[in-house]
């Protein structure tokens, strides 16, 4: 954050501190229950919506999200700026910070592609996707289920699918919550990385908890939450031909809603039915992934107040 204007940057969920991550949590839910909705922080701000892949979700949450709260939004997309030309990234960014309050940007690049762009002291910068980590997604994540049980502390979840940046920033967050319990079952070589794992697992030891990764789908905890991906991470491509094989046995269905016990089940879509879940699974009385899909709008309202130092 930069002392001379206020500004926050969220680039992974390692940035914010434990009452940072609560409260963004805490007031996704309460924008959510509809309790803030004369709020207009962003009155007289611009915000900028970079993409360079395709959304539908997090593009309009942040859209949608930042006149709602009284703001201008300029979108972009992923051949309108400069850098197709060879100008820098920190260049590109200097530039901007002159000029807008707020990026949202998604790249298809590295982490270290989003901190440069955070390298300057005029604009905040919020990560709504990079290649290792999907950071709002988990505050989205969050919010849903604070607002479905009340609570985030002490919640069960497994998650079944592709180790991707969605279970990367979910691995972060959720293990900072006491008394949690993430179990990570991931296809054999498309785990989550020992980047978010390890040091998670550490950090939910010290706060009661447990995040455990396996590579199988049998012996199923009991858990209070079942979450699911696209097999297909959005952007990316897998080099194994035969990649669905490896990938079948981790479909969510009614079997593995029966075996977990789980009565909520979450998907951050976009879902391909038949594949990472069955339609009676997605469609079904367990499902909360269109409610989740919504919070993303009420969790974009949220950063977005966050990051222009107007709330916390």
């Amino acid at each position: 954050m930069s002392a001379a204007t206020g500004r926050r940057h969220l680039i992974s969920i390692d940035d914010l501190t434990d009452a940072e991550l609560y409260e963004l949590v805490r007031r996704g839910a309460e924008f959510a229950a509809g309790k803030a909705e004369d709020a207009r922080p962003l009155h007289d701000r611009v915000v900028g919506i970079l993409f360079r892949r395709t959304s539908t979700r997090t593009r309009t949450a942040f859209s949608a999200g930042a006149l709602r709260l009284g703001g201008r939004i300029i979108g972009y997309g992923p051949d309108d700026l400069q850098e197709n030309t060879g100008e820098t990234v920190e260049d590109t960014a200097r530039v901007l910070s002159g000029m807008l309050d707020v990026l949202v940007a998604r790249t298809s690049g590295p982490e270290a592609e989003m901190r440069a762009m955070a390298d300057q002291r005029r604009m905040a910068v919020i990560n709504a996707m990079s290649a290792e980590e999907h950071p709002t997604q988990a505050l989205a994540d969050l919010t849903t289920l604070q607002g479905h049980f009340g609570r985030v502390d002490g919640l069960r979840v497994l998650y079944a699918g592709e180790g991707n940046n969605t279970a990367s920033a979910l691995t972060l967050a959720l293990s900072r919550y006491p008394g949690t319990e993430l179990h990570l079952r991931t296809p054999p070589g498309y785990g989550v990385h020992p980047r978010y794992v390890e040091p998670a697992t550490a950090e939910a030891a010290r706060r009661g908890g447990r995040v455990e990764q396996r590579h199988d789908m049998a012996d199923l905890p009991e858990v209070d939450v079942v979450y699911t991906t696209r097999w297909q991470t959005t952007g990316t491509s897998k080099p194994d031909p035969d990649w669905r094989s490896v990938f079948e046995p981790f479909r969510v269905d009614d079997a593995v809603l029966a075996a977990s016990r789980a009565p909520v089940f979450l998907h951050d879509l976009p879902a391909h039915r038949g594949e990472e879940v069955t339609a009676e699974v997605l469609d079904g009385p367990h499902s909360l992934a269109f409610r989740q899909a919504e919070n993303k709008y009420h969790s974009a309202r949220a950063v977005l107040e966050w990051c222009t130092g107007e709330n916390g």
